[in-house]
């Protein structure tokens, strides 16, 4: 499946309400980041926690170009978190770090504009 990353795409298929609610989207706090340099594209690994249920997860994301990997951990991120792992190069990825892109195709991360508890569902 490939993703179009730009303002422009056009909408995807429509689906069902129940075909939503089976992507669980939940926010958690970054508690390590480090630059992944085997990846093709300038990314990070990510541990992020997502409170009691869920746990602490890794993500690979490509965000070097707008994120500097000093200002990453304490920040509040949205990610799916019930994606099979997926094996990034020499990481594992197990939860899908979600972003919009800005004007150049680049991801910039989507987060609550006020803090809430980690492992909080979107709705």
């Amino acid at each position: 499946m490939h993703l179009h990353h730009s303002p422009d795409a056009p909408a995807a298929d429509e689906i069902s309400f129940d075909e939503f609610l089976r992507v669980d989207i939940r926010i958690g706090t970054i508690v390590s980041a480090e630059e992944f340099p085997k990846a093709r594209k300038p990314s990070y690994r990510l541990v992020i926690d997502f409170g009691e249920t869920i746990g602490r997860k890794k993500s690979c994301a490509q965000i070097a170009a707008n994120y500097h990997v000093d200002e990453l951990v304490g920040r509040q991120v949205a990610a799916v978190v019930n994606f099979p792992p997926r094996q990034i190069g020499p990481a594992m990825s197990e939860v899908l770090t979600l972003g919009f892109a800005d004007k150049g195709g680049e991801v910039v991360l989507f987060a609550p504009d006020v803090k809430v508890p980690d492992g909080s569902r979107l709705f």
